[in-house]
């Protein structure tokens, strides 16, 4: 069974940085899309960033110009690297990715578990 295994969160003063991680366990074929997600407290989730096998990226305007996201094809990672940060980012963000177990398996779609990003003021 494939998880996807994020890291990288914490706890971080505003204006500070954060990279957030996440890679599947176990053996893969190929990645499709990936992407990272957010849930703030009393908030529907939505769409941080998303970024194409082929390196096709678009953010939500909120985080455009602080956030940057980028995969390693090599090691299945994508990763978010957050600048400048501000209270309201602070949620539960969530890896996401389109992942192909096998050659001849169809694509599926995977959750990780949540990484908690706290922005103290």
């Amino acid at each position: 069974q494939v998880q996807l295994v994020e890291s990288g969160g914490g706890l971080v003063q505003a204006g500070g940085s954060l990279r957030l991680s996440c890679a599947p366990s176990g053996y893969i074929s190929r990645i499709n899309n990936m992407g990272w997600y957010r849930r703030a407290p009393g908030k529907q989730r939505e769409l941080v960033a998303a970024i194409t096998s082929e390196g096709s990226a678009n953010y939500t305007d909120s985080v455009k110009g602080r956030f940057s996201i980028s995969r390693d094809n090599a090691k299945n990672t994508v990763y978010l690297q957050m600048n400048s940060l501000k209270p309201e980012d602070t949620a539960v963000y969530y890896c996401n990715a389109d992942i192909r177990r096998f050659v001849w398996s169809a694509s599926v779609n995977y959750w990780g578990q949540g990484t908690q990003v706290t922005v103290s003021s």
